[in-house]
């Protein structure tokens, strides 16, 4: 699909949030699956097959986290990637890590920035009254009123360490993933995994397409390193659901 194309981005007609608010008030999470129309859901994954501008996210130590376009880290020297690599696997040992392909999505929309249209609409869609409502219904929570979105792509070898994605003045809510992974394999990794106090894992994810994955913020959570054999990348929009936009929009 090319980005002069047009789509119409809808939640499944079917879904009922009503029956969906009971499992999310006891867990405080929630997989849903078929969440948009079929022409909407191909829309966005191809999408992600077409988007140009992709930057590699990487943590390098405490306060160091940076969006490297993807074309300028593959002209660096050997020596240079093989150096950022190493900083990267030390910074893993902190308490937050990360290693994957980002487009800020929401961050060109509010910019007015070159994007790719369909992800442009899918912004705007989980901004709707449509989303929102979905949101507050299965949440029984009608603060939410706003969201952020990024576009991630987590290939062999990348992965999320244990966070729980509370940031003082952000106003978060609840985060969101909205998966576009076909035919994916749970070993292949790439899993979005809930951590008990003790550490074990309580819950995990698979990646999906055409799915949706909600839960409140604060609530420890990681995403598996992907594995070398994983034939396909791991696709997926994801952001959080804000009681305020920030102060700048």
């Amino acid at each position: 699909m090319s980005d002069a194309a047009t789509s119409t981005i809808a939640l499944d007609p079917g879904l009922n949030p009503q029956r969906l608010q009971p499992v999310f008030k006891q867990f405080g999470r929630l997989h849903v699956p078929g969440v948009f129309i079929p022409a909407a859901a191909a829309a966005i994954a191809g999408a992600f097959d077409e988007a140009s501008g992709w930057k590699r996210s990487i943590h390098l130590g405490p306060g160091q986290d940076l969006d490297v376009p993807i074309e300028n880290l593959e002209a660096l020297p050997a020596e240079r990637r093989a150096e950022i690599e190493a900083r990267m696997r030390a910074g893993s040992r902190d308490v937050f890590s990360c290693l994957f392909d980002a487009l800020r999505v929401s961050d060109a929309l509010d910019r007015n920035e070159p994007m790719h249209r369909v992800l442009l609409d899918a912004c705007r869609f989980v901004r709707s009254s449509a989303f929102l409502d979905f949101v507050r219904v299965v949440t029984g929570d009608n603060r939410p009123m706003w969201a952020d979105m990024m576009a991630s792509r987590y290939l062999p070898g990348h992965f999320l360490t244990t966070h729980d994605d509370e940031q003082a003045g952000h106003d978060r809510l609840y985060a969101y993933v909205l998966g576009f992974s076909p035919q994916w394999r749970t070993d292949w990794g790439g899993l979005l995994m809930f951590i008990d106090p003790d550490g074990h894992v309580s819950e995990a994810y698979t990646p999906t397409f055409n799915s949706l994955n909600i839960f409140r913020v604060p609530q420890p959570h990681a995403v598996s390193l992907v594995a070398h054999f994983a034939q396909a990348p791991r696709h997926a929009l994801t952001g959080w659901l804000h009681g305020r936009p920030p102060a700048k929009c």
